[in-house]
């Protein structure tokens, strides 16, 4: 017997949960918990192991023992689920819930935005995605290619140009700033450190620059670091819906901050989602459990 449904959201930042008890009228959302990043890309035990940790720290703040696995349902998003390969092994690695659905964060955002209706969403963490659902049902999918090669505008797209303008302030090919001094510090101060840096960075690392640039905003090199993240939002955004008539809801750590750098018509339509990823998640393995 199931007696509890879990949605998880998961990414390169960290993974955050709802825990619900089902009942006959509907599940009902009992606490939250959040961990460490659960993103596929970074490794399968890892996700999984964050998992369990917000697990456990939700039904911790619910004042709940945990119950055993076989009691509970799991519905996921994570970052990662487009590499077919680490999802079935993440699903292989499952620890023995009773039902379990894997989607991408992008679905499970989408879900949670519009309550499952016709809209889309242009997703900015440390990764970055759009996604739609068009009123015939039809889900379509834009950007979402990962990081080095795609994410644009996300945190770790943002961490990235910032590291790339302080090589070049470094060099003397590009005047320092108090913006410049900032991403050198936070990245061992020096020229020998920062290599250091480099060589053991991920894409959470990349992202964790992010807030700085935002800091520097009225900085040039950080203003057009800005500028063009706006830019490659709103390309996303026309992709999914070129005429501009569903809903869009900017979503993730960093949608509310980079409406601010959207082009002007875009920005007006952008709104806040309904809900987040994890609450979509809890929705959908609550249908999932319903059509079973």
């Amino acid at each position: 017997m199931i007696d509890y449904l879990i949605g998880v959201d998961g990414g390169g930042t960290g993974t955050r949960v709802r825990i619900a008890r089902c009942a006959p009228g509907g599940a009902t959302e009992l606490a939250q918990g959040a961990s460490g990043p659960s993103g596929l890309g970074l490794g399968i035990a890892r996700a999984w192991t964050a998992v369990q940790d917000a697990v456990a720290q939700g039904f911790a703040a619910a004042g709940i023992a945990q119950p055993p696995l076989a009691s509970m349902a799991i519905g996921l998003g994570l970052a990662g689920v487009h590499n077919r390969q680490w999802a079935q092994e993440f699903m292989d690695a499952d620890p023995g819930y009773a039902a379990l659905r894997l989607e991408t964060d992008a679905f499970t955002t989408l879900m949670g935005a519009h309550g499952g209706r016709p809209g889309a969403i242009v997703a900015i963490g440390t990764g970055s995605v759009g996604e739609v659902l068009l009123p015939d049902g039809t889900r379509r999918e834009v950007g979402g290619w990962g990081f080095p090669a795609g994410d644009e505008a996300s945190g770790g797209w943002i961490g990235l140009a910032a590291i790339n303008h302080i090589e070049q302030v470094l060099d003397g090919r590009r005047p320092g700033s108090g913006f410049a001094a900032a991403v050198i510090d936070a990245c061992g101060g020096n020229r020998a450190a920062i290599q250091v840096w480099l060589g053991q960075a991920t894409q959470t690392t990349y992202a964790s620059l992010a807030p700085l640039v935002l800091q520097h905003a009225d900085d040039p090199a950080a203003r057009a670091i800005l500028a063009k993240a706006g830019e490659e939002a709103a390309a996303i955004a026309r992709a999914l819906d070129p005429d501009g008539h569903l809903p869009l809801a900017l979503c993730g750590g960093l949608g509310a901050a980079l409406r601010d750098w959207l082009p002007g018509a875009l920005a007006d339509r952008a709104r806040a989602p309904e809900g987040d990823s994890a609450r979509g998640a809890l929705r959908m393995i609550e249908l999932h459990l319903a059509a079973a």
